[in-house]
């Protein structure tokens, strides 16, 4: 299963802009979906949509309450199916975190670490998460060797 991220139009299956009922199906067809705070546009409580597959996530985030405004897939875990997210045929996930991100700026991108876990390439509104919540292989910055999540937004999402 391949997965490429499109920013400023979304991850493959799940289109910037979609209306909410077609993220829910996209989201039925690779597992289990929950559903969080149902056509709600609040600040603090906005819609989510979560496509539960045995071996990964995906946080659909429909923060008007009614279409997609941005998608963040989570780092696959091993099991029977070969699950791969590129970014213009990079391996997010199977490329050491830091090592992904000077193959970005090497190719011209701008890349910028906005918190200690976190880089965006504000250009793309594409951003990259070091924060696992298990045990996974670490980097000698004590950081988590792999990206753990990728999120693509409209163009103005990290403005």
């Amino acid at each position: 299963m391949d997965f490429e991220l499109t920013p400023p139009n979304g991850l493959t299956g799940f289109p910037l802009g979609a209306p909410a009922q077609d993220v829910k199906s996209a989201a039925a067809a690779l597992g289990r979906v929950t559903v969080r705070n149902e056509g709600s546009a609040s600040q603090f409580g906005y819609m989510t949509v979560t496509a539960l597959h045995p071996q990964f996530e995906i946080v659909c985030h429909l923060e008007d309450g009614r279409t997609l405004t941005a998608a963040e897939v989570w780092i696959p875990r091993p099991g029977p199916e070969e699950i791969t997210v590129r970014f213009r045929g990079l391996d997010v996930f199977r490329t050491p975190a830091r090592a992904l991100v000077e193959q970005l700026t090497a190719s011209g991108l701008t890349v910028t670490q906005d918190e200690p876990n976190h880089w965006i390439v504000p250009d793309l509104s594409l951003g990259f998460g070091r924060v696992a919540g298990h045990d996974v292989p670490l980097d000698t910055d004590g950081r988590p060797l792999y990206f753990q999540s990728a999120l693509t937004g409209p163009a103005d999402y990290y403005a």
